[in-house]
């Protein structure tokens, strides 16, 4: 038993020997091919690790207001031109709105009344009709001049003067130039019988126009009553006469 334990020993003790000489001429040669590392079959190489960055604290948008929408203008309005102030004319006598002859559609063409400055007015009887007096209004200056609707007339110290007839009212305003004369019917009494207030008179008060009075002499005998009346100025006497 013991010469088989030697045996295997030596051959044991070879092999140790020779894995030992091997190894020192491996490492002493230098040309000799490095020992193959052990590795491991998937081998990964481990990837640097990244320093984390800090964060950027993210950036408030900035939010634009948008455009504000164009507004479109109103559209503007041509202003209304007031309408021209104009001051309502004080009625005078120069203005024919129609009540002295016109029809008052049309502008009346400026008037220029006769006055007692530039005519002569005359009381006198007629034949016919009985109880009239036939007023004449004479051009005596040397323009024209209008006698405007009806004489506004009295008797001596009265102050209201008498009726105007309506129905007389002419077409048109007479003009008279220089020597022309217009005619008035003075009806000195109104309807015989009642209580009328009669008195006999001396003169005649004549308003050519609201401030121009001629003072005349009445005929000798003038009978005058609650009924009397004046109509409007006419060119012919024939015409005045038919009140």
């Amino acid at each position: 038993m013991r010469l088989s334990v030697r045996t295997l020993a030596l051959p044991a003790a070879a092999l140790a020997a020779a894995l030992s000489l091997t190894a020192c001429q491996s490492s002493s040669d230098p040309d000799a091919a490095p020992a193959p590392t052990s590795a491991s079959p998937r081998q990964t190489t481990a990837a640097t690790p990244t320093t984390p960055t800090t964060p950027t604290t993210p950036t408030t948008p900035t939010t634009t207001a948008p455009d504000p929408a164009p507004t479109t203008a109103p559209a503007t309005t041509p202003a209304t031109k007031p309408p021209k102030k104009t001051t309502a004319p004080t009625p005078t006598d120069n203005a024919d709105n129609g009540s002295n002859g016109g029809n008052g559609d049309d502008p009346a063409p400026a008037l220029t009344p006769c006055t007692a400055k530039n005519v002569k007015v005359v009381a006198s009887k007629v034949s016919r009709p009985i109880n009239h007096l036939a007023l004449t209004v004479t051009n005596v200056g040397d323009r024209p001049c209008d006698a405007v609707g009806a004489p506004l007339v009295g008797f001596d110290q009265s102050q209201a003067p008498i009726r105007i007839v309506e129905e007389s009212k002419p077409q048109a305003v007479v003009t008279l130039t220089p020597g022309e004369s217009a005619y008035a019917s003075l009806i000195l009494t109104g309807e015989p019988g009642g209580d009328t207030h009669g008195m006999t008179v001396r003169t005649v008060k004549v308003n050519l126009t609201t401030d121009s009075m001629v003072t005349v002499p009445a005929p000798t005998g003038t009978y005058v009553d609650d009924g009397a009346a004046v109509s409007y100025w006419q060119r012919e006497l024939a015409d005045a006469l038919q009140y």
